[in-house]
């Protein structure tokens, strides 16, 4: 039996007034990658934001129905947010690195965390980079500063950022949507090589970079998941009329 590491039930969301997602059942496989696809304004990031809590920030923000991880309801009263942030782990659609030097940028996390020691900071550091494919290329430059990586370099940053603290699942927005064809095919590499240790859900535009990428993929609509399933079964054989349409192009 595959092992669930996330799952929602029934789970609506509304901005205000507006219902942004209707009753969306989906489950997140460990060592999965998963691509939303759809158009603007379908759900997808809407989604994504539901897993870690980020939509709590939003005045208004309501979320019914259940998301859990690894079995526990993270809306159930108690949940230490923080925490829930810390096991998932989110990069977004535009890198966003600190004004801080590129060490700092990484061990940023550990040390709101409370690390203090030298040896496991820089340990933390240096494997994350590397985790990140980006090590060989800013290895004697860590004290410069992040601003002066390139945008892919950036994002790249950001996910070694993101795995300093270790977590569980790791959530993408568009994460090379702003970067050129060969660092988006870093980051993709990128993908295929965390999947080992994470579990990755990603949001993409790209049909192209959701066919590479995922092992699933779930197509939202009008904040409705339309059809789920294995990618290659999506592209090829999608049981919906509306799933074909937007794979094929005929809209989005």
């Amino acid at each position: 039996m595959p092992n669930i590491k996330i799952a929602s039930q029934s789970l609506d969301f509304h901005y205000g007034a507006f219902q942004a997602l209707h009753q969306v059942d989906l489950n997140f496989e460990e060592h999965q990658v998963t691509a939303l696809i759809g158009p603007s304004g379908c759900g997808k990031s809407t989604y994504l934001r539901c897993i870690n809590r980020m939509n709590d920030l939003i005045p208004g923000a309501r979320v019914d129905g259940r998301l859990t991880l690894d079995g526990e309801d993270i809306y159930a009263p108690g949940v230490d947010v923080v925490e829930l942030r810390r096991r998932i782990g989110m990069v977004f659609q535009k890198p966003n690195p600190f004004p801080k030097t590129i060490y700092e940028n990484v061990a940023y996390g550990l040390r709101v965390n409370g690390v203090k020691d030298k040896r496991v900071l820089d340990q933390s550091v240096e494997s994350s980079l590397r985790g990140a494919a980006l090590r060989d290329e800013v290895k004697d430059r860590l004290e410069s500063s992040a601003l002066g990586l390139s945008g892919g370099q950036q994002q790249r940053l950001c996910i070694a950022r993101a795995l300093a603290v270790r977590p569980e699942v790791l959530l993408m927005d568009e994460p090379a949507s702003a970067l050129d064809p060969i660092a988006t095919q870093k980051i993709e590499d990128l993908i295929h090589e965390l999947k080992r240790d994470l579990t990755i859900i990603i949001v993409t535009h790209s049909m192209q970079q959701a066919a590479r990428v995922s092992d699933r993929t779930a197509f939202f609509y009008l904040g409705k998941l339309i059809e789920e399933g294995d990618t290659r079964t999506i592209f090829t054989r999608p049981r919906n009329k509306q799933t074909e349409d937007y794979i094929t192009g005929r809209f989005g």
